[in-house]
């Protein structure tokens, strides 16, 4: 049941990582190297993501390591999206200030403030799908039952 889940947990993850690859392409944002840390991050999961099916280790290791790095990107472009935003907003209308500011900025449509928010909910469900992950224990703390793969 555990392994049914766990293969359940990639499988969305990597849905995610191709949708949200696909998206980033047609929305051409991959202008500069701020906009190439999510394809790049991406690119780097689904490899990471088809490693881990051998059930090592190391893979277990990079995953996690990659997924913190996820979470850590979309905190980053939540910034970057938002900085950019205020910085138009202002620019449009130099007397907005306090709440009708933050409202015009998390609501604007280009860049979406908020849309980087989605590598975040990768991130931790890469980390879920690592979560006490057979082949990530000491060999000293596995069961005689468990397979080490998945």
């Amino acid at each position: 049941m555990i392994r049914t889940l766990r293969r359940a947990l990639l499988a969305l993850l990597v849905a995610f990582m191709l949708g949200t690859g696909l998206d980033l392409m047609l929305l051409d944002h991959h202008e500069g190297a701020w906009q190439l840390i999510p394809l790049a991050l991406v690119a780097a999961g689904l490899v990471v993501s088809a490693w881990t099916l051998g059930g090592r280790a190391n893979a277990i290791t990079a995953m996690r390591i990659l997924m913190v790095l996820f979470v850590a990107a979309g905190f980053l472009g939540i910034a970057l999206h938002y900085l950019g935003n205020r910085e138009f907003q202002l620019e449009m209308d130099p007397a907005l200030a306090g709440w009708p500011l933050f409202v015009k900025i998390v609501t604007s449509k280009a860049p979406p403030a908020l849309a980087p928010a989605s590598m975040v909910m990768m991130g931790l469900l890469g980390l879920i799908y690592t979560y006490q992950h057979p082949a990530g224990r000491r060999i000293s703390d596995r069961s005689p039952y468990d397979s080490g793969a998945l």
